[in-house]
């Protein structure tokens, strides 16, 4: 893929993500993803290494039980041949108990024949964690 090829991609998975097409972006989706969330399972279990579509949309169907994006914005998009780097600053609301979780995710992905191959994403762990618990945590 050419820079302005997966720069087109990136910016179509985001924006569809960002209105909840899950449609669009289970097109999106290579049907032989590798992808991570980076994250304890214990408080979030949509985190982990998934495998294949199915098991991601199924990840980002548990998102979507827990959770309503209130700011999904990118701040950052870094493209080189078929990988990108995202930086975005988002806005997540916790359905149970009504908090808001605000925090940066970092997300590396890579492209095949147009759709999303590989995923990874970090973030500060330790600072969702406090957010989603609604308390500190004391080490």
């Amino acid at each position: 893929m050419t820079e302005d090829a997966t720069r087109a991609v990136v910016n179509e998975l985001y924006d569809a993500y960002e209105r909840r097409d899950f449609d669009r972006v289970a097109a999106l989706i290579h049907e032989d993803i590798d992808w991570v969330i980076y994250g304890p399972i214990e408080v979030f279990p949509f985190a982990g290494a998934r495998q294949g579509r199915n098991a991601v949309l199924e990840a980002l169907g548990k998102i979507a039980e827990q959770y309503t994006v209130e700011r999904y914005q990118r701040e950052i998009v870094i493209v080189d041949g078929d990988r990108a780097a995202v930086m975005s600053d988002v806005s997540f609301k916790q359905r149970a108990t009504g908090r808001t979780l605000r925090f940066r995710i970092a997300n590396f992905l890579r492209f095949r024949d147009g759709r999303l191959i590989e995923f990874r994403e970090f973030a500060n762990t330790f600072d969702v964690v406090e957010q989603a618990l609604g308390r500190w945590l004391q080490v």
